[in-house]
C-alpha cells in the first residue's frame, strides 16, 4: 500500500533523504521514529506528494507520487505537525469544507461530515466552533478532515504532540479504530510507549537514511524471552529448563533463569506446569519482552558507531 524505492531528497546544503526504501503492508499502523532532523516529515510530504524527491520513487496504493499526484491526494489523508483549522467555523461546517475540498461532492458531503464527527468522537459537537474546542478535541477534528473523504492511507506527523494522558489513549484508541476500518496509517512520533499500542511495523531514520526496521510487539521476535525466579535457591534450575521442549539459550543461575522459548502459549504452560511437578518453588513466569524505546536505541547508537 506505501512504498519508498531508494528515495532521495535534498535541501539546498542537506541530503535529507538518503536512499530510502522500505514497504508498509495493507491494514497495517507503521510507527516512523527517529531524532529530531531525521528526515520524517520530508518522507510523509514525499508520501503525500507535496514534495518531488530528488531521485527514487514513492508510490501510494501503486500510484507514483511524482507522476499522479492528484490522484495520490484522492487515495491519502495526511495530518502535518503543525495543522490549522478555521476557528470561526463549526465542527460540522470544518468537515463539510474538508469534504468538498478532497472531492466529496456536495450532495455527499454533509453525510460524510457527520459519519466523520461520529468516528472521531465530536458529533455532540457538531454546531461548536472549532475555535472553542480544547487541544485535544482539535486534535481529533484536523484527524477528522484528513479522513473525511475516506482515504486509503493516512499519514499523521507527531499527532500526540502537546495532548495530556486522557487525549492521547483516545487518539491511540481511534488509530486502532481506523485500522480496524482497513486504512494503511503510518505515524511519525517521538513517543515511543504510545506507537508500542497500536503500531504493527516500525520504521527508524537517522540521519535521512533507514537504520532499522521491524515487527513491534508480541510475534515480532521467533522466540519469546522468559524470566524464571524461585522463591529458594535449587542449583539445578539452568540444567532442568535446558532438558525441557522448545528451551534455548538458558542463563542465569541458581534463583533467576532466562531463557529463549519457542513454543506456543500452551507448551509455555506445560513448562510451567513440569517446573511446578518439580518440586521447584517458582514465584516469577514471565515475558521479558524488548521495547520499541529499546529496540531504538540499539539501531541508532548502532548506526552511529564506526
Amino acid at each position: 500500500m506505501i512504498e519508498v524505492d531508494t528515495l532521495s531528497y535534498e535541501y539546498p546544503t542537506t541530503r535529507a533523504l538518503d536512499r530510502v526504501s522500505l514497504t508498509v503492508r495493507p491494514g497495517t499502523v507503521a510507527a516512523l521514529v527517529g531524532p529530531n532532523g531525521a528526515g520524517k516529515t520530508t518522507l510523509l510530504r514525499c508520501l503525500a506528494a507535496l514534495a518531488p524527491p530528488y531521485a527514487g520513487a514513492a508510490r501510494i496504493a501503486g500510484i507514483d507520487t511524482l507522476e499522479h499526484p492528484r490522484e495520490v491526494h484522492r487515495r491519502l489523508g495526511y495530518l502535518q505537525d503543525f495543522f490549522g483549522l478555521y476557528d470561526e467555523l463549526t465542527v460540522r461546517q470544518c468537515l463539510s469544507y474538508a469534504a468538498r475540498a478532497r472531492g466529496v461532492s456536495g450532495g455527499e458531503a454533509p453525510r460524510a461530515a457527520f459519519e466523520t464527527a461520529r468516528m472521531v468522537g465530536l458529533d455532540d459537537r457538531v454546531e461548536q466552533r472549532a475555535g472553542e474546542l480544547s487541544r485535544g478535541l482539535r486534535q481529533r477534528l484536523a484527524i477528522g478532515q484528513s479522513i473525511v473523504h475516506r482515504p486509503e492511507v493516512l499519514l499523521l506527523d507527531e499527532p500526540a504532540a502537546g495532548l495530556d494522558p486522557e487525549s492521547r489513549a483516545e487518539l491511540s484508541r481511534l488509530i486502532l479504530e481506523l485500522k480496524a476500518k482497513g486504512i494503511t496509517i503510518m505515524v511519525s512520533s517521538h513517543i515511543l510507549a504510545e506507537l508500542e499500542d497500536y503500531s504493527d511495523v516500525m520504521f527508524i531514520l537517522d540521519g535521512g537514511r533507514l537504520v532499522g526496521e521491524g515487527p513491534v510487539g508480541h510475534g515480532a521476535m521467533p522466540c519469546a524471552k522468559l524470566r524464571v525466579a524461585l522463591a529458594s535457591a535449587d542449583e539445578g534450575l539452568t540444567a532442568i529448563l535446558g532438558a525441557e521442549p522448545h528451551v534455548s539459550e538458558v542463563s542465569g543461575d541458581a534463583i533467576v533463569a532466562r531463557l529463549s522459548f519457542a513454543g506456543n502459549e500452551a507448551d509455555r504452560a506445560r513448562l510451567l506446569a513440569s517446573l511446578v511437578a518439580r518440586g521447584l518453588p517458582v514465584v516469577e513466569f514471565v515475558e521479558e519482552r524488548t521495547s520499541m524505546e529499546d529496540v531504538y536505541l540499539e539501531r541508532v547508537r548502532g548506526a552511529r558507531r564506526p
